[in-house]
């Protein structure tokens, strides 16, 4: 099997094009003393719908057309955990039809490499009907992920 960029190397802050900050609290940390599996999803989920809200300038759940997680995945590289901010810096691979691929790069401290990075995949839907999905993309959408490519 021929390994690709995303199975071989470690992310760097240069792969993303926009940031967020997050706070890590002490009920983010598992009995080990780092950040548990299930808070870099919330991480993850939050960093994208935050881009969009922001972008899009209202509510998202209220448009007509909203994303539903498809797909999520993270690959760890090091711990992280409290009381550290964490940065985190969001790319779009992918721009379909009724869906969109993000990567969402997770780093704390002054290092260069990610701590961990995760997949997120939206796809949209009719927000009466989730389970059709729909094509286009609607443009104030798709005007929010497009300016997350990487050019």
């Amino acid at each position: 099997m021929t390994q690709t960029h995303e199975q071989t190397d470690r992310p760097t802050r240069a792969d993303y094009v926009t940031w967020r900050q997050a706070t890590t609290r002490w009920a983010d940390d598992d009995v080990y003393g780092h950040l548990n599996n299930a808070v870099y999803f919330e991480l993850i989920d939050t960093a994208v719908n935050a881009h969009l809200a922001e972008t899009v300038g209202r509510d998202i759940r209220t448009l007509p057309t909203i994303g539903v997680v498809a797909e999520v995945s993270c690959r760890y590289f090091r711990e992280v955990g409290y009381p550290e901010p964490i940065d985190l810096g969001l790319v779009v691979d992918r721009v379909g039809s009724s869906s969109v691929v993000y990567r969402i790069g997770v780093f704390q401290g002054e290092g260069d490499e990610a701590a961990a990075e995760g997949r997120f995949v939206h796809v949209y839907v009719d927000n009466t009907d989730p389970a059709r999905p729909v094509r286009p993309l609607p443009d104030e959408v798709r005007a929010a992920v497009e300016q997350l490519l990487r050019g």
